[in-house]
């Protein structure tokens, strides 16, 4: 099915999320959106899935103009969508998620389940997925539970499949599956539209690459465009997507976990007997698929969750029962992971937010009072050295975007007097320049004797940025491997797998 976007525009509000897009995906094509997150990929997708009314633009299926008032009209044109975060219901089993809302029914008026597994076990097996139709979703691997969204889709006769950021909870392995599954897709007819800001995935699977920006086309090229004119194009000028560094030199242990055991509200050990050395001029990667215990680890060293036992030290100093205050007046800078709701208070300006873990202390305040004078001095330097662009120190940090909020809360951490710096996916949501500056400021802060913790989910960024890599599976460290491991090694271990040869 041939599917083309003509003028496609849609405001909220006074914000252009996206502005006159035109595009054509043709039949067996993958089509791969390329932008930043906040770019309108999104946007436009839940346009054509129904999910949005468009303000101006035509959706065309074959040369005929359609319209949808909800994913329901969408799903019944042969248009498929799988979401980033899944929808599938936890407690149901395959059968039953893949036929939800499309539900076959017997003579008796019940629902007939031996139709719906014999559907999935039909796509299962054209497809090699290999999927129990009786497995219970909550039971399943994502990278499983993906292909049953993908089933889902293509047990509804779906002949353009939208796929929004499909490898973030993928390990390596999985995202190479999935690639092969689009390819074996594409070639049997199906119209992929691949969204992702992940360059490497667009140049592996792509035929067609649309990149966007602030909500508007500004080009359709070949997969084969190199990585860094892919790059400029995403955010309008020259990037150098490479981190240069030299080897580390390393010095004492500051940051040391012994037998760490965290226990949750559900009585499951989300910190299972971890132990390890951080030392003085290194950076530390923890990677890992999502949801294995990297942001409990994180949350735990700030003292956000409670040890149930084990010891954590500072710089010789026992930190394991200190609330957050105590951590972070012992020299240890936070980047939370989300920034908007941990690491910003948006109604807040940004000199407001840079004084929010120093409030008391100098240059923000003199005694009892702020120190408006020093404060807007000071939070003026932070601005320039960090390059947060914004109009004033008065404008309000939810006016800026991604790239320059996270640059203010980076700017906040590493302004403090620190013996340990963290900071959990730090380049989340944030365009390629940022980035880039970013990368550069962890190094900085690294080679000036200062340890690094970086929390990622994308190995690019670990690889580029770690001395040494700690990988995480269910709670547990697998192992703790030097950069040069490979990636498919590394991918191994993400599973829960320590391969032949290399040295935890």
């Amino acid at each position: 099915m041939k599917l083309e976007l003509e003028g496609m525009t849609k405001r909220f509000g006074s914000v252009v999320a996206n502005d006159d897009i035109s595009l054509v995906v043709e039949p067996g094509q993958i089509h791969s959106l390329l932008g930043e997150n906040g770019a309108g990929k999104s946007t436009l997708m839940n346009l054509l899935f129904g999910l949005y009314h468009q303000d101006a633009g035509r959706i065309l299926l074959d040369g005929k103009e359609v319209s949808f008032s909800g994913p329901g009209d969408a799903m019944a044109a042969g248009i498929g969508m799988v979401h980033q975060h899944f929808m599938l219901v936890p407690v149901f089993s395959v059968a039953e998620n893949v036929v939800l809302g499309n539900e076959p029914i017997t003579a008796m008026g019940s629902l007939d389940l031996a139709v719906a597994r014999a559907k999935v076990r039909e796509i299962s097996a054209r497809f090699g997925f290999d999927i129990d139709p009786d497995a219970i979703i909550e039971d399943l691997p994502v990278g499983i539970q993906q292909r049953v969204e993908i089933v889902k889709a293509l047990a509804r006769d779906a002949k353009i499949l939208i796929l929004d950021e499909p490898t973030a909870v993928l390990t390596p392995r999985e995202t190479d599956e999935l690639m092969g599954i689009m390819r074996q897709l594409a070639n049997e007819g199906t119209s992929i539209v691949f969204i992702t800001h992940k360059l490497r995935e667009v140049k592996a699977v792509a035929d067609v690459v649309t990149v966007i920006r602030g909500g508007k086309v500004i080009d359709s090229v070949s997969p084969e465009t190199p990585i860094g004119e892919l790059a400029s194009l995403m955010v309008g000028r020259e990037v150098d997507l490479t981190v240069d560094k030299a080897a580390p030199k390393m010095g004492d242990v500051v940051l040391s976990f012994r037998d760490v055991v965290v226990i949750d509200e559900w009585n499951q050990r989300v910190i299972d007997g971890v132990s390890l050395d951080v030392r003085a001029g290194e950076v530390l990667c923890v990677a890992g698929v999502e949801g294995n215990g990297q942001t409990a680890l994180a949350e735990t060293l700030l003292g956000l969750r409670s040890v149930s036992s084990g010891k954590i030290e500072l710089a010789g100093r026992d930190i394991t029962d200190d609330r957050v205050k105590a951590v972070l007046e012992a020299g240890v800078g936070y980047v939370p992971e989300d920034r908007k709701k941990d690491g910003l208070v948006a109604d807040f300006t940004i000199q407001e937010n840079f004084m929010l873990d120093g409030s008391f202390g100098a240059p923000w305040a003199k005694g009892l009072s702020i120190d408006f004078s020093a404060r807007k001095k000071r939070s003026n330097e932070l601005i320039e050295e960090f390059d947060v662009r914004t109009p004033s120190a008065t404008t309000l940090v939810k006016k800026l975007s991604g790239g320059n909020q996270q640059k203010v809360v980076v700017a906040r951490e590493l302004s403090r007097d620190l013996k340990l710096f963290v900071a959990a996916q730090p380049t989340r949501g944030v365009d390629v320049g940022s980035i880039e500056f970013i990368h550069e400021r962890i190094i900085q802060t690294r080679d000036s004797g200062i340890p690094v913790v970086i929390i990622s989910t994308e190995l690019d960024e670990v690889f580029s940025l770690a001395d040494r890599i700690a990988v995480m599976y269910r709670g547990k460290i697998v192992g703790i491997v030097p950069p040069t491991t490979s990636r498919e090694h590394i991918g191994q271990m993400m599973a829960g797998i320590m391969p032949e040869g290399v040295a935890a």
